[in-house]
């Protein structure tokens, strides 16, 4: 995990407010810095924070290497297949630096072979000084975050979270656009020599559905048709397998729900399979004995983590609401709420461990029809479209939550249900086998390890808790503390202009207002470009809250599903 910064065109920006900017984004990469300019290319800076993750003394950026001078390398990314791709055309690496790969098939291969060879996550810009060009990419689900700002005059700039643009989109003169880089695309510019871009290619090169170009790390020989349940095991475990690549403490998310049960057990699994010199740490967040605090110790117990429990207080939410608004860059209200706890969490992790690498089980909600609401879905292929609609705005609400409440204590995320061949095979299965049955949702995912002993039953079947309930209590869950606490930060009388100050995404509480107030304070007049819609639930009557607690189906508070 690092930043990534780079700006072209914009001429008149002293040099200490570039820095300024570029500073914005240090929690991404404490670990060291560089700017760097090229006189070939007027009025161009390329940015660059890293935590080190792989190869320490050689994996600095902008990345360039003696084979092809011309190229400047930035990428916040991982890439699993590396060493596959080496092997494949002969590549000969100058570092063990992973993201290195991309010079080799660029160079090789143009802009076409980039972003379509990889398997892993990615946001990266690549600038050839010989041919003047600029390429910029991004993972098929966004994992990496990229935000761009550009100009109708030929300005622009990037950088991995947006308030490393805000101030400088300030400078811009005439008609400007700050907005996330969609994922699964890529984009070609032509440089000038005053430093302005022009757009000559966009291409959307990757799609949920589509089948992945690259060598995958499973041959698909290699799956058994008749054993669907068996394909799903080997497919998840060697997405967790392909992420341990990491020179540093590797650790994971433990809330005791499904997803990051089976990700926590399959990443035991492997960092014993693979030796990996310690042991794996877990993390469990929570007020007192909530029911996710008491499921997550009885997982740790059972799977042989060395497991940290954190419990937070009301005081806690207090401290932190306006910082976790701020470092999320959006004012959506599912995912506020959700992220407080993940906040407080990597904060403890940053501040009383060494694991730096994170796994979590962000994405199997979306892929294995986890919400509750997907029991109301009127067909197969309405619940399968809503899988592909939910993924492809995963960046937006669940990925990002995951994205920003980790990197703003510098902890690396990896997110093993988001593997592209993973979700590929996954979502290619029948339509109806991958609906909830019999009340339970992410059926499917489930009955592929039940009998496994990988977890304990009671876990492997436990109900979907609403986040709220999830981390507090059923007397009395997160979102009712945070509205009492922002309560008296609202005046009746701000409810009243709310339509007319805030027509896109109307505030209909002093909740959802409190967001949006802190949002514009650092953000103005991004509200729309960053939270396009509220994530809500689907094909629900009545529902003007997006907890899954007022959805008729919910049953977390049953005295059997709260383990």
């Amino acid at each position: 995990m690092c930043g990534i910064w780079a700006l072209f065109g914009l001429d008149t920006q002293p040099l200490t407010c570039i820095c300024e900017n570029f500073d914005k984004i240090s929690h991404r990469g404490p670990e060291a810095f560089k700017i760097e300019f090229d006189s070939r290319v007027k009025n161009g800076y390329l940015g660059f924070h890293r935590l080190a993750i792989v190869d320490g003394l050689y994996g600095m950026q902008p990345m360039r290497i003696h084979k092809y001078p011309h190229l400047f390398l930035l990428c916040n990314g991982e890439l699993y297949n590396h060493k596959t791709l080496g092997k494949q055309y002969g590549y000969e690496y100058a570092t063990k630096c992973d993201v290195e790969v991309i010079m080799h098939l660029y160079a090789h291969g143009g802009s076409d072979k980039v972003a379509r060879s990889l398997d892993g996550v990615f946001a990266f810009c690549l600038m050839d000084v010989e041919k003047r060009k600029l390429l910029i990419g991004r993972d098929p689900y966004g994992v990496r975050p990229l935000f761009r700002l550009r100009s109708d005059n030929g300005q622009l700039a990037i950088s991995s979270e947006s308030k490393g643009l805000m101030e400088i989109s300030k400078h811009i003169n005439g008609n400007r656009t700050l907005e996330p880089f969609p994922p699964g695309h890529y984009e070609e510019y032509e440089i000038f020599y005053d430093g302005r871009t022009k757009l000559s290619k966009s291409v959307n090169y990757y799609k949920p559905s589509d089948k992945p170009s690259f060598q995958v790390y499973v041959p698909w020989v290699a799956l058994n048709p008749d054993d669907i349940y068996g394909n799903i095991r080997k497919l998840l475990l060697a997405a967790v397998k392909k992420r341990l690549m990491a020179d540093r403490r590797i650790g994971c998310l433990l809330s005791g729900g499904l997803d990051s049960s089976l990700i926590a057990a399959l990443l035991v699994k492997s960092a014993k399979e693979y030796n990996l010199p310690y042991k794996i740490q877990s993390f469990a967040i929570g007020m007192g004995d909530s029911p996710d605090i008491v499921a997550a110790r009885q997982v740790a117990e059972y799977i042989g983590t060395e497991h940290h429990e954190i419990i937070f207080t009301q005081q806690d939410i207090i401290d932190v609401l306006d910082k976790v608004i701020y470092s999320l860059e959006t004012y959506d209200i599912t995912t506020v709420r959700a992220s407080i706890g993940m906040y407080l969490l990597s904060r403890y992790i940053k501040q009383n461990t060494e694991t730096t690498v994170i796994f979590s089980g962000e994405g199997a909600d979306e892929l294995a029809q986890g919400y509750i609401y997907f029991r109301d879905a009127p067909s197969a292929i309405d619940a399968h479209n809503e899988s592909l609609r939910l993924l492809k705005d995963i960046y937006l609400y669940d990925g990002l939550r995951a994205d920003r409440t980790t990197s703003a204590f510098s902890l690396e995320l990896r997110v093993p249900f988001l593997d592209i061949q993973f979700t590929n095979y996954y979502l290619s299965l029948n339509a109806n086998s991958r609906q909830p049955r019999d009340g339970i949702e992410k059926y499917l995912l489930r009955s592929a390890f039940n009998g496994t002993n990988l977890l304990p039953a009671n876990i492997l079947w436990r109900h979907k808790e609403a986040f709220s309930d999830g981390v507090a209590s059923m007397k009395k869950s997160l979102f009712h503390i945070i509205q009492e606490i922002v309560k008296d930060r609202v005046q009746d009388r701000d409810m009243d202009e709310t339509f007319i100050k805030y027509p896109h995404c109307t505030p209909k509480t002093k909740e959802a207002l409190y967001y949006r107030m802190i949002f514009e304070s650092h953000y103005n007049g991004q509200a729309e470009s960053f939270t396009p819609y509220f994530w809500m639930p689907r094909w629900v009557k009545g529902v003007t809250d997006p907890s899954a607690r007022f959805i008729t189906h919910y049953a977390a508070n049953t005295e059997k599903n709260v383990v």
